[in-house]
């Protein structure tokens, strides 16, 4: 009968595998973001979340164990201090897995792991930067862009905050995807955070507005140098590659559809909640 195959062996011994688990851990503990193999990040994380959970403890028994798990001292005090008062209000899922591909060489699937709320949390990043691609989608059309790079998009930390309180189905000015990760990354974050994240969403509308208008100022500056008569005729854009207000997927257009909208598309497939596809706007600068 097989009886204890309940977990990864990874093709090692016990006392291999144990210690290669606990650097693992140890690294997370330490910068808060390490990639590795994704069966690796599982197991990891498994047990990342056990350590936490003695460090918000905070009694002399999980003091020894921590210090006896962990392969650097040092960390214990970041462990039963630093963590343990940000994840004193969160009732578990300390840690969060991203798939990161293969691995050149031997294929093996590849993963982020990471701790929740930290410094560099990439879905908290991906999620401030998805806020002002959507208000920028929204604004572009109304205004020009040379006006919206001048004064950019107002009230945005005013947004977020009415965001927060909508319910994740009901209507508001972001979709209902971006509202839902809105919502779980700033749950147990405090004021602090929405500031955090109306600034890298400024930042990031500002780097879209700024990428078209560099170009043309790059065209026209060739332009002039070899005194051609051809105008500029728009930007160029790579395959997959989509511009605020435009209403098709990064999916459909890496498939080929470039040039082409396709009628008999299905709705769930296009960006929703951003009114009308909107890219030719970009080619009139």
């Amino acid at each position: 009968m097989k009886h204890g195959v309940a977990f990864r062996k990874f093709s090692r011994t016990s006392s291999h595998r144990m210690l290669m688990l606990r650097n693992l851990v140890t690294s997370l503990l330490q910068h808060e973001q390490i990639k590795t193999t994704l069966p690796k990040a599982k197991d990891t994380a498994r047990l990342a979340e056990k350590i936490i959970t003695l460090g918000k403890k905070g009694d002399l028994t999980a003091f020894r164990r921590a210090t006896g798990f962990l392969l650097n001292p040092s960390l214990v005090p970041k462990l039963f201090s630093e963590l343990a008062q940000r994840y004193a209000e969160r009732p578990g899922g300390y840690t969060r897995i991203h798939k990161f591909g293969n691995r050149p060489g031997d294929n093996a699937p590849h993963a982020i792991l990471e701790l929740v709320d930290n410094p560099r949390d990439l879905r908290f990043q991906m999620t401030a930067r998805a806020v002002g691609w959507e208000l920028l989608g929204k604004k572009v059309g109304q205004e020009s862009v040379q006006s919206l790079a001048a004064t950019g998009i107002p009230n945005i930390e005013d947004v977020i905050e009415k965001e927060k309180t909508v319910a994740p189905e009901g209507r508001g000015e972001l979709r209902s995807v971006t509202r839902r990760n809105l919502q779980k990354v700033l749950r147990y974050q405090g004021s602090e955070a929405v500031e955090k994240m109306s600034r890298i969403a400024e930042d990031h509308v500002d780097t879209l507005l700024a990428q078209p208008l560099a170009l043309k100022e790059i065209a026209a500056a060739k332009q002039e140098k070899k005194d051609k008569a051809a105008s500029f005729a728009g930007i160029r854009l790579k395959a997959g590659q989509t511009l605020p207000g435009g209403v098709r997927s990064t999916l459909h257009l890496a498939q080929g559809a470039l040039g082409k909208e396709n009628p008999g598309r299905w709705q769930w497939f296009t960006r929703r909640k951003l009114g009308v596809d909107k890219t030719s706007v970009w080619n009139q600068l």
